[in-house]
This record gives C-alpha cells, sequence and structure tokens, in this order.
C-alpha cells in the first residue's frame, strides 16, 4: 500500500470506531479489553490522544514515566481516560481525515494502532468488525520487520505464519494458517484470534498456558 491508501484507511477505521464508540451504553465503556487493564474508555482515550500529542508534551510524559515507552503510553490513556465519553469520541473524530503523526510515530505505526485497537474493544464486546486485508498485511509486515514493541520474531520462533486470505509468509517451523487479520492480532502479542487460525503450529499455540495481551 502507498501513503495515500493508508490514510484513507486510517481515516475509514477511526470514523468506524468513533461510531462504534458513540453507540455504546455506559456499562459497555466500563469492558475489560485485550489490552491488559485497559477498558474501552482508557483503549478510546488513547486513540485520540496520538493525533493531538506534541513533542514538547510527549517528552515531559517520557520524562515523567522515567523513560518508558509504555509507561507513558498507559499513564497519558488513564489520565485522559477520565473526561467524558462524548469528548473521547469528539477527539477520534477529530482526526478523522487528518494526517498528522504523533512524534516519533510512522504512518504504518498510526495504521497499526487503529486496526489491532478497534479489534481490542470489538471482540471482547462481541462485536464483529472485518479488518481490510491489505491493511493488515501491510501494518503485519511492518511489525515483523521492526520487531518493537512486540517482538514477535522472537516470541514466534518456530513457526511459520501464513496467510489464506493474501500473499503473506514469515518465519520458519511448525505452519500457522489463517486470515491476515488474525495473525496480525498473533504478531502483537493478541491470542484472542488463535481460534481463528489452524495448523501444527496454531494446536502447539492453543495448548501453551495463557498469557495475557499486551497493550500498546
Amino acid at each position: 500500500m502507498d501513503a495515500a491508501e493508508m490514510w484513507d484507511v486510517i481515516g475509514s477505521e477511526r470514523a468506524l470506531t468513533a461510531d462504534t464508540l458513540a453507540s455504546l451504553g455506559a456499562e459497555q465503556w466500563e469492558t475489560p479489553t485485550l489490552c491488559a487493564g485497559w477498558t474501552v474508555r482508557t483503549l478510546a482515550a488513547h486513540l485520540g490522544f496520538g493525533p493531538r500529542a506534541s513533542a514538547g508534551g510527549v517528552l515531559v510524559e517520557m520524562i515523567r514515566a522515567r523513560g518508558s515507552f509504555n509507561r507513558m503510553v498507559d499513564t497519558t490513556a488513564r489520565r485522559a481516560a477520565d473526561r467524558p465519553a462524548n469528548e473521547l469520541v469528539a477527539d477520534l473524530r477529530a482526526a478523522v481525515g487528518s494526517r498528522r503523526l504523533a512524534p516519533g510515530q510512522s504512518i504504518h505505526n498510526a495504521l497499526l494502532d487503529i486496526l489491532v485497537h478497534s479489534q481490542d474493544l470489538a471482540i471482547p464486546l462481541g462485536l464483529d468488525r472485518p479488518m481490510p486485508a491489505a491493511a493488515a498485511k501491510a501494518a503485519a509486515e511492518d511489525v515483523w520487520r521492526h520487531g518493537f514493541p512486540f517482538y514477535p520474531r522472537r516470541r514466534l520462533r518456530g513457526l511459520q505464519l501464513t496467510a489464506t486470505d493474501v500473499p503473506w509468509t514469515v518465519g520458519d517451523g511448525d505452519r500457522v494458517e489463517g486470515p491476515i487479520w488474525a495473525l496480525l492480532l498473533l504478531v502483537t502479542g493478541r491470542r484472542a484470534a488463535v481460534g481463528h487460525l489452524w495448523g501444527p503450529g496454531a494446536a502447539r499455540l492453543s495448548a501453551e498456558p495463557a498469557r495475557v495481551d499486551t497493550a500498546p
């Protein structure tokens, strides 16, 4: 995908997620997501923070977090989550069509963020949220190539991942097959989609002790 195509997907996914959030009842906003320790409210706050973040503000938050990226992401989301739900939805709607990236963020990071986090809230809520396959492939390629912060090549050593809906195969070992959206969740540390994968490697994953899903 080129940059224009990625921005189109980012915008449409933000709009869809904002619509989903606007439709939720008060209790649903407190539903735990696939991100450990985050509710739907916390996750919504995180999605709206990035497009508004300034370089100076992020630097201050990193200092407060003593240099920990994950701690910075967590504390900024929790702080913003204290705001009313309608304001959190408005923040995300305001980012639709924007091409502003958070400090240090690439367009691939922004694409990954909205694709995966939309599933992080949709799956626990029991909502069906199809993911654009070409966009999921672009995000999965970037995660696999760069590693941080999910380190999939280390975590999934001994497995070969093969998408069944787009041309994408990585790794070496026991075969894991399935739709690219499920593989994207897997490479970003989410276990919720393992049931949508098959092959000897998928059976191995299913047999492993349950682990907590990751946040950022």
